[in-house]
């Protein structure tokens, strides 16, 4: 199976060149470092602890970690590889030249070869869900540890594997350390043949989120400058189909409370623009963030166009909705704003982090709405009943409390696995 893996690698490599350069004309980030991709232009490492983080999600996630890193084992030098450009940004953005940074190749074995000749890591970390056999594989032929971070496999993906179950089982027997975030995760690992005795539950990284110690104060001063004294709810991270069912709710809320402000942050920046147009059809006001000026009394949307500013936005709200979950896309991050204390809402399809949503629902830390109706009527009742809402949001930070711990976990699983390494971790088992 894995040379039938390997000979459709190849085949896709021309359409997906052709793909992602279409990409590179409509949005030249993707043009940045193009020959990374095809395996040339990386970094002379020659060793360190390698992190992969898809895009902005996975890197705003593995900052308590890579910080973490930095601290624990100084001797070491970081590498940190995305997928997109913006998740780029964000790595340079968050460290500049503290860590260094390259795009991920193609799964293609030559481009994978490159990689591994040119930037040698010692220990390799995965953030969540990517798997991807030949990446894995180098690091097993190469004796190159490597450890799934917050590993997690959704109900719906194991369908999917079980039909490469040959492939997958071979992918996973590399030496692989899994590092679950729930015990279910672990079970699917498990049952797609996965090693008993390298799977383990740490827990979900994300839960260590770190805060700004000064983003309250931050919020609270954009919030002045910004909006005045209106009530503020947020919208972060929608997606295409879901802005509409957004500001459908919003323009309802608006009949009974004119002087209701959204916050508006869509998931992708190539898609800035076109919301913009999409609630200047639906006839609202709308000041863009990077216009860099006050909301009227009469503006009725802030648009946030501007890529890293989601937790400032999230500290000049009253109220969160979580997007991608109105949609079946599987919902985003509820601890971003659990962690500021806000009252969360979110919609039904939350597959992507099933577990700890329940861990929210079950204590009444968040609303499950099903629709732009359900959206407007949880807004408008946490909104006029500020005592409920704020005691939704210290439920929020009770489960974030409970759930600590991960970071510390993983480098434990780490320390033994690095030659030479003068770690100050300072914790004695899982």
């Amino acid at each position: 199976m894995r040379f039938l893996y390997n000979l459709l690698t190849y085949l896709l490599l021309i359409p997906f060149a052709f793909y992602w350069l279409m990409k590179g004309i409509g949005n030249r980030s993707y043009l940045d470092r193009l020959s990374q991709r095809f395996g040339f232009g990386f970094p002379k490492m020659n060793g360190c602890i390698w992190i992969h983080a898809v895009s902005v999600g996975e890197v705003q996630a593995a900052v308590p970690l890579i910080n973490s890193l930095i601290a624990n084992f100084p001797n070491q030098k970081l590498l940190v590889t995305t997928v997109t450009p913006t998740g780029a940004a964000r790595v340079k953005a968050l460290f500049g030249d503290t860590v260094a940074h390259c795009y991920i190749p193609f799964e293609f074995p030559n481009a994978i070869r490159s990689f591994f000749g040119a930037v040698r890591p010692h220990a390799a970390m995965i953030m969540e869900t990517e798997i991807w056999p030949n990446l894995y594989r180098g690091c097993g032929v190469r004796n190159i540890p490597l450890i799934l971070v917050s590993a997690r496999i959704s109900p719906r993906s194991i369908p999917g594997y079980r039909r490469l179950f040959p492939l997958i089982k071979e992918t996973l027997s590399h030496g692989i350390i899994i590092a679950a975030q729930t015990q279910m995760d672990a079970d699917r690992f498990l049952e797609l043949g996965a090693n008993p005795a390298r799977t383990w539950v740490t827990g979900n990284i994300k839960f260590d989120v770190e805060l700004d110690p000064q983003i309250k104060a931050k919020g609270r001063a954009l919030r002045d400058r910004l909006f005045g004294a209106r009530p503020v709810w947020i919208a972060a991270s929608t997606h295409d189909g879901e802005e509409l069912l957004v500001l459908d709710a919003h323009k309802a809320m608006l009949e009974e409370h004119p002087e209701l402000l959204l916050v508006l942050v869509p998931r992708h920046p190539e898609r800035f623009e076109g919301v913009r147009e999409i609630v200047e059809k639906c006839s609202l006001s709308v000041v863009s963030r990077t216009q860099d000026k006050s909301c009227e009394p009469s503006t009725q949307v802030f648009l946030v166009d501007t890529m890293g500013e989601v937790p400032l936005f999230y500290a000049a709200s009253d109220l969160a909705f979580v997007g991608g979950s109105l949609i079946p896309i599987g919902g985003h991050n509820l601890l971003e704003p659990a962690a500021q204390g806000l009252p969360i809402i979110t919609g039904p399809h939350l597959f992507n982090a099933q577990e700890i949503a329940e861990d929210f629902i079950d204590i009444e830390a968040c609303k499950v709405v099903a629709d732009s109706n359900e959206l407007a009527v949880s807004v408008m009742h946490l909104i006029e009943n500020p005592a409920e809402a704020a005691a939704m949001g210290k439920k929020g930070l009770t489960v974030l409390e409970q759930n600590r711990g991960s970071l510390q976990r993983l480098l434990v699983l780490l320390e033994p696995l690095l030659p030479g390494s003068e770690s100050q971790v300072s914790v004695n088992k899982l």
